[in-house]
């Protein structure tokens, strides 16, 4: 058997290419002289200066290099005698204050301390080439606000969808859930109603496809598993999904059990199992739910504001908003489509107890809800033209709120990160981003994502990023500059300040309307304010009316008086300088013709 083995070699190591052509010409070798070794002379070294513009000086001139030289010295702790400890305190003290009492101490100090002092001196020289503050960072007293959109995840059906819910995964926000449901019923039937998961980084393929029998309202990412999905349907059930298991439900509740409205609102409780979770619907119920256990909510509670013990759900209030805070434990909010805000606790005894809190909020429906992460005492609300912030400590007002917009605002969510940034979206496809530190009357920043309504909104919990959703089915992935996400030195304070204060001024407006209702209220108790007193006091105040209408008559006429007086004696004072000057004239003329 031969073995054979081809050596290759690329042509870019054969050299310079060939170039034959096809001439005449003469080849001439010429070959090397030694005598011509004699003509050349040798410079060793040679220097050759460079310079691309045109040289004026004559002569060269160049400073003297600084050598800088660094030396460390070490101090060690010496001249100690052998039976004297340099460890123990009272020996060398002792020993100090012995040579001390020496007469030539103060001789021989006198004589090191001129060099001494030399080397201190020199010691103390100030260094100019040295960066006394390199490694602080500078920060600019005015930061440019901007934001930039990083991704666009469209929805792959023909017949775009509404997105009705947003929720971040909890493993560094690198995927997030989106449920899509055309909430209009005028809308053409369809029979697809999948829901997406993305990934970040992908935006043109959805990552997970969820496949229900119907269509999801809202769902939400369990805080400790990113497998583990919750969500409410339009049929008003609840349902479980385990993205480990596949696209499909693994778990429903029973439909006896469940909503009589589309359940639109969903939040994981923070429970040692973590497996709790509650939700709510435009039927005025809030039910708490086990993944364990399904099929029957482990509570109900019915919103009815005009006798809580009733739990007449004819007379329920329906609900538009739901908030939880994992570091209050049992509290949770919810807004009303009355524009009531409930603020309850799980643990009350009775329905009335747990529901006691009540805040006038909004005009119309309570469309966000939404505590500052860390000010938990301030919520924001959003609804109709208008957004308030509220504290615990004043239900009869907010502390601070917004001016009207002229779009109907859609949602809002406080920044992750910045204190004092929270954000609101409009039906104009518009985003604008206030800072109460900054300013209170106008947006630092608004962004037009796009020509379509926007329907919901979640910032990524790192806050540089936020998902905003459009009623076609698009979510625009947005990027913020760090004067937005990033807190600075004394922002907390200042926030915490501006805060209280707004806070005092509420509480004593409260508290001069509650002084004032209870002095009206002892009146009517005390019977001065009757029937009778109230019609004499009607007469006496019409009376007045009119003596105060004549009053006003007398005074218009008097005035008009005095001004026709006024121009009437300007009107005489200038017919006699007239008159004054015409004789004067006359008087002239007449020396003239004599």
């Amino acid at each position: 058997m031969d073995l054979e083995y081809a050596y290759t070699k690329k042509r870019m190591h054969f050299g310079k290419r060939c170039n034959f052509s096809d001439f005449d010409k003469t080849e001439v070798e010429i070959k090397s002289n030694p005598a011509l070794m004699n003509n050349y002379v040798r410079m060793d070294p040679v220097t050759h200066a460079t310079q691309c513009s045109k040289v004026f000086a004559v002569h060269e001139v160049n400073t003297t290099t600084a050598t800088y030289r660094d030396n460390k010295m070490f101090h060690y702790e010496g001249g100690w005698p052998k039976d004297i400890n340099m460890k123990d305190l009272e020996q060398t003290v002792r020993y100090r204050r012995k040579i001390e009492k020496d007469e030539l101490y103060i001789h021989t100090m006198l004589q090191l301390l001129p060099s001494m002092e030399h080397c201190i001196l020199q010691n103390n020289a100030c260094n100019i080439y040295e960066e006394y503050f390199a490694d602080v960072e500078t920060i600019s007293l005015i930061q440019r606000a901007f934001s930039r959109t990083v991704n666009v995840y469209r929805d792959p059906l023909t017949m775009k969808r509404q997105i009705t819910h947003l929720s971040w995964s909890p493993d560094q926000g690198n995927r997030f859930a989106a449920s899509y449901c055309n909430v209009d019923f005028k809308k053409t039937f369809s029979s697809n109603y999948t829901s997406y998961i993305w990934e970040v980084e992908n935006p043109n393929n959805p990552y997970i496809t969820l496949k229900p029998f119907c269509p999801i309202l809202t769902l939400e990412y369990s805080p400790k598993d990113s497998n583990t999905l919750i969500g409410g349907l339009i049929t008003g059930q609840v349902g479980c999904w385990d993205l480990r298991r596949g696209p499909e439900i693994i778990d429903i509740s029973s439909v006896e059990f469940s909503h009589r409205d589309p359940c639109d609102k969903t939040l994981w409780i923070n429970s040692k199992t973590g497996t709790e979770f509650f939700s709510a619907s435009k039927d005025g119920q809030i039910k708490w739910w086990d993944t364990r256990k399904l099929q029957v909510p482990t509570e109900t509670l019915v919103i009815d504001l005009s006798k809580p013990e009733n739990q007449n759900m004819d007379k329920a209030t329906g609900i538009s908003a739901l908030q939880f805070e994992p570091s209050m434990g049992t509290r949770f909010m919810c807004g009303l489509e009355n524009g009531i805000v409930i603020s309850g606790n799980r643990k009350g005894k009775t329905p009335s107890e747990k529901i006691a809190t009540r805040f006038r909020a909004q005009y119309g429906p309570v469309i966000s809800l939404e505590r500052n992460p860390t000010f938990v005492k301030n919520f924001l609300t959003v609804g109709d033209w208008t957004s308030r912030v509220w504290s615990e400590d004043c239900r009869e007002s907010c502390i601070a709120w917004t001016p009207g917009h002229r779009d109907f605002l859609t949602g809002g969510a406080w920044s992750a990160t910045r204190y004092s940034v929270y954000y609101l979206i409009k039906v104009d496809g518009t985003l604008d981003v206030w800072d109460f530190l900054i300013q209170e009357d106008s947006p630092v920043l608004s962004i037009k994502v796009c020509d379509e309504s926007l329907t919901c909104l979640r910032p990524h919990e790192q806050g540089q990023l936020a998902a905003v959703a459009n009623k076609k089915g698009s979510t625009y992935l947005l990027e913020f500059s760090e004067a937005l996400t990033v807190n600075q030195k004394n922002d907390k304070l200042l926030l915490t300040a501006l805060l209280d204060r707004e806070t005092r001024r509420e509480k004593v407006i409260e508290a001069k309307n509650r002084e004032q209702r209870l002095k009206m209220r002892t009146l009517k108790m005390h019977g001065e304010l009757d029937f009778t007193d109230a019609s004499l006091k009607l007469d006496e105040r019409e009376e007045s009316k009119k003596s105060s209408a004549g009053l006003k008559n007398a005074l218009i006429v008097q005035c008009e008086q005095e001004y026709e007086n006024i121009i009437n004696a300007e009107l005489t004072r200038q017919a006699e300088a007239n008159i004054v000057e015409l004789n004067n004239n006359v008087m002239q003329n007449g020396r003239i013709i004599s």
